[in-house]
């Protein structure tokens, strides 16, 4: 465990020249990193922040042969008036400690980690970016780094964070179709689809890429044992909005419990709109879009925050959301939750974090 964990700084002498116009996701990446080592016996040690750039460890790396690695995705946002904010940080801390432990990664003190989020972030502040739809993308992980070919817990991490400036993961505030994967799992109870590991997302590929052969952005899971209830789609939490009432799937061991869901969830109380977290299955989306009663479908992540759904594609038929257009209440939700990151909007929440 750190503690009162004193970070050093080594600035660059060569600062990146900084991207413009469009900017993509996760293509470039700021001046410096932070990094921070665990030896057994010891904790986490030698905080850290040194320019960006290449890592050296063994080939032999125990996160290159059985996985044991977990990782965050956050967000620092500029406001109007030039002022820096972060988004519910609390939340990534007390996720990542929740992953690592899944994955035997010793746990990080949640203080600390915020601490060496907003010190990096403040130091390279100048690479958030204020264009709208726009923020910097910040990407804390883990990963075992023992040098041993053997299945076993290693003895040795490390913490690293590193930032890329960043435009909306979709482009535009504007509709996605959606592929439901029927024949690929991604997660199961008693795995690890809560926790933020890279294995989960690898084993989501070929599910991507058939959803794109089909002309859809995104493959949309059924749960791994009876193949009927949906979970949640490649890079966000779902919502359906089905004869006036918000209906999301509930958590369980094989649902990421995303923090934008969170926040969706909590402002679509306050709207005041019934909201319902349950089981739902394919069968019976199928036949409530048929009695025309699906109105809405929207995605939640960090990376999209809110994202309208106008089609699900689900065994060759094509189910339509309401008009095929952005939906009121995710219109309402993406500006609402956007105008809150960036300050335009009272926080009565306490989700915003000033830097």
């Amino acid at each position: 465990m750190a503690k009162n964990m004193k970070i050093n700084i080594t600035k660059t002498t060569t600062p990146k020249e900084k991207p413009t116009g469009t900017l993509g996701f996760g293509r470039n990446f700021t001046d410096h990193m932070f990094i921070m080592n665990y030896t057994e016996g010891t904790g986490w040690h030698d905080a850290r922040i040194v320019p960006h750039g290449d890592l050296s460890f063994s080939p032999a790396c125990a996160a290159l042969h059985y996985g044991q690695e977990t990782f965050e995705g956050m967000k620092a946002y500029r406001g109007r008036d030039g002022s820096c904010y972060l988004f519910r940080p609390e939340m990534n801390a007390r996720r990542s400690n929740y992953s690592n432990s899944r994955v035997c990664i010793p746990e990080f003190p949640e203080a600390d980690y915020i601490e060496a989020v907003k010190t990096l972030v403040t130091l390279d502040a100048d690479w958030i970016p204020s264009a709208e739809n726009s923020s910097l993308y910040i990407r804390p992980f883990f990963f075992a780094d023992d040098p041993f070919l053997g299945v076993a817990v290693s003895k040795t991490y490390q913490f690293i964070i590193i930032m890329s400036p960043a435009d909306a993961y979709f482009g535009a505030f504007e509709p996605v179709s959606i592929f439901v994967e029927d024949e690929y799992v991604r997660a199961v109870k008693g795995g690890t689809g809560r926790a933020k590991t890279g294995g989960n997302y690898a084993a989501s590929h070929p599910a991507l890429l058939r959803a794109q052969e089909h002309g859809c952005a995104q493959a949309m899971w059924l749960d791994g044992i009876e193949r009927k209830y949906i979970e949640e789609v490649g890079t966000m939490n779902i919502f359906f909005k089905i004869d006036g009432k918000i209906v999301t799937p509930a958590l369980n061991e094989s649902i990421l419990a995303g923090i934008t869901r969170d926040s969706v969830l909590t402002l679509c109380r306050d709207f005041g709109l019934t909201v319902g977290e349950r089981p739902l299955s394919i069968d019976e989306l199928v036949e409530i879009a048929d009695a025309g009663k699906l109105e809405e479908v929207f995605g939640t992540g960090t990376a999209v925050v809110v994202a309208p759904v106008n089609r699900l594609l689900y065994k060759g038929k094509e189910i339509l959301v309401g008009d095929g257009n952005e939906g009121e209440t995710s219109r309402r939700l993406y500006e609402t939750l956007t105008s809150i990151q960036r300050g335009d909007f009272e926080d009565k929440f306490n989700w915003r974090v000033s830097l």
